[in-house]
């Protein structure tokens, strides 16, 4: 009777424990998506690899240079030999962990105006909204820029 009350209490702890873990990857996926940055000038694809998430620059308001014609560049970057890297399709979030109650934390944000990175948190207000803090040192000397999720068509 006591093999059958432990295994019953391991059986129970597991699934409660399984339970749990997937709950917590669906609210950690939620910023998964196609989101608009605060000015509009860009659209990040936000995915997930592992345990953590990145997102791209999948489109530009102003995709080309105004002076050449050719599509944008990291011109800003001060590693010489990425500043002709394109804009579109670079990576712009790296590194983020999800640490529940709608925040996501320990990644960066790389500004390609000012060819800056900077430590960055994430907080969804709602399913469509998220703050996006980046800061250096502490979050309290940072900015906010507030994104908005597109809705990406059904074919």
């Amino acid at each position: 009777m006591r093999i059958v009350s432990t295994f019953l209490l391991l059986f129970i702890t597991a699934s409660i424990a399984h339970v749990a873990k997937a709950q917590t990857t669906e609210a950690g996926d939620a910023i998964i998506g196609v989101w608009e940055s605060g000015n509009g000038k860009a659209r990040v694809n936000i995915v997930k690899s592992g345990n953590f998430y990145y997102g791209r620059i999948v489109w530009l308001k102003e995709p080309n240079d105004p002076e050449t014609g050719k599509p944008k560049v990291d011109k800003n970057n001060p590693d010489e030999t990425k500043r002709t890297v394109p804009l579109l399709g670079m990576r712009m979030l790296a590194g983020f962990e999800f640490k529940g109650e709608n925040l996501w934390e320990d990644g960066t944000i790389y500004d390609p105006e000012s060819g800056s990175t900077y430590n960055c948190k994430i907080n969804l207000e709602d399913k469509n909204t998220m703050n996006i803090r980046g800061f250096i040192g502490i979050s309290a000397f940072g900015r906010t820029d507030v994104w908005k999720r597109l809705e990406m068509k059904k074919k």
